[in-house]
């Protein structure tokens, strides 16, 4: 049943939003200790997809089985045609590159940023981009292996010293085209030569990284780096397709079917996308308040007056195709809103009021989804959190 806060009715979601925080504290704490890793439901593939209840804290939608077989985004488009066409101007399918053939950061060097007595330098040397911190008494010099992020917003590097992954202190933000303070870390003068270098990260966190920005290159807790396709293919949302590919080649395709995200109810699609990109849980976990949080789109849907859970209307795939490049213009969207805020939508005796827009008829997300930037963001975000926006309103968590 639906709770009353404020006034209002406020849905329940398996996940807990929007509930009492003391009373989704306790169920955070459940869902660590308990449930974590243990309910778990199998796709055609063998790839954990959803628990009963929860997704794994663990769960990625790249984390394949041990053993699993990718058949590669070639042999897809074999079948796929209309997806593979349009497919590779997306950014989840940039979302990771060797630094070698990154066209953005190739296109930007020599970098250099200055922070105290702390030099950020990013450049050629010979056959190699290197990445490199000085304090005018010491330097630390490594390769840049990896950059992260498809350049939209920016572009962070993975590097490796002494035998530890580091996220880079220092990003390339494409709005300003040059280095900056990469997000999430102190945008403050650093205590020493490895703190300006970056970022040491956990074993469990270069998998998560891993997992999220490429294919293949995560098997059960393993990182396999040299079977890494850099960005999210088709495999990468879908599953390995190495057997299914077989059977359809043999005539059996519907043998062995491929998951389909498409087909998850709107609230296991939230969860599933929020994966990578943030579900209420994950950001409940992270404790993560305030404007900094506006770019986990799946958590703030989540908070939206008009989200609910059975209705296909608001999902992500309503309004996004991930075989596309994302839509940029507010027009392409007034559809997508038309269809719940229209006269002709109203049910007088449905479970719920539908409001229509006394101000408005077209650019409904100019107004109801406001961007907001974020402290040394570079980039405009867009809030998901559908809602009326009140003059000189806060931020609303």
């Amino acid at each position: 049943m639906d709770q009353l806060r404020n006034g209002r009715q406020v849905r329940k979601h398996r996940l807990g939003f929007p509930c009492c925080r003391k009373a989704y504290s306790v169920l955070v704490f459940f869902v660590t200790c308990v449930l974590g890793g243990t309910l778990t439901q199998r796709s055609p593939e063998g790839q954990d997809v959803f628990s009963e209840h929860f997704p794994r804290l663990d769960w990625q939608p790249t984390r394949a089985p041990e053993a699993a077989e990718y058949a590669g985004k070639v042999s897809c488009g074999q079948c796929h045609a209309k997806e593979a066409a349009t497919y590779h101007s997306t950014p989840m399918a940039r979302a990771l590159e060797l630094a070698s053939e990154s066209k953005i950061l190739k296109s930007h060097l020599p970098l250099k940023f200055q922070s105290g007595p702390y030099t950020f330098k990013v450049q050629r040397l010979g056959h190699e981009l290197v990445y490199e911190v000085s304090d005018n008494q010491a330097t630390i010099s490594e390769p840049v292996q990896w950059v992260f992020g498809s350049g939209e917003a920016g572009q962070t590097f993975l590097i490796q010293h002494q035998g530890a992954y580091y996220e880079s202190r220092v990003s390339l933000f494409s709005d300003i085209e040059k280095l900056d303070f990469t997000l999430g870390h102190p945008r403050t003068v650093p205590d020493s030569l490895l703190d300006a270098l970056g970022q040491e990260l956990s074993p469990d966190k270069v998998l998560a990284c891993f997992a999220c920005h490429s294919t293949a290159s995560v098997s059960g807790t393993k990182l396999q780096l040299d079977r890494m396709v850099p960005g999210i293919t088709c495999e990468g949302c879908h599953g390995p397709g190495g057997r299914h590919v077989r059977a359809a080649l043999a005539g059996k395709v519907e043998e062995i079917p491929m998951f389909n995200p498409g087909k998850l109810s709107e609230e296991d699609q939230l969860d599933y996308c929020g994966s990578c990109h943030r579900s209420y849980l994950q950001v409940e976990l992270m404790g993560l308040r305030g404007v900094n949080n506006v770019r986990f789109q799946p958590y703030r849907l989540a908070n939206s007056t008009c989200f609910k859970t059975e209705d296909s209307r608001i999902s992500c795939s309503a309004c996004h195709n991930p075989h596309e490049a994302r839509q940029r213009h507010s027009a392409f969207y007034d559809s997508r809103c038309i269809a719940c805020h229209s006269k002709r939508q109203v049910d007088p005796a449905g479970p719920s009021k539908v409001s229509i827009c006394p101000t408005g008829k077209a650019q409904c997300t100019v107004c109801h989804m406001p961007k907001y930037k974020l402290p040394g963001g570079h980039f405009e975000f867009t809030d998901h959190q559908i809602r009326i926006v009140r003059s000189n309103s806060d931020y609303p968590n």
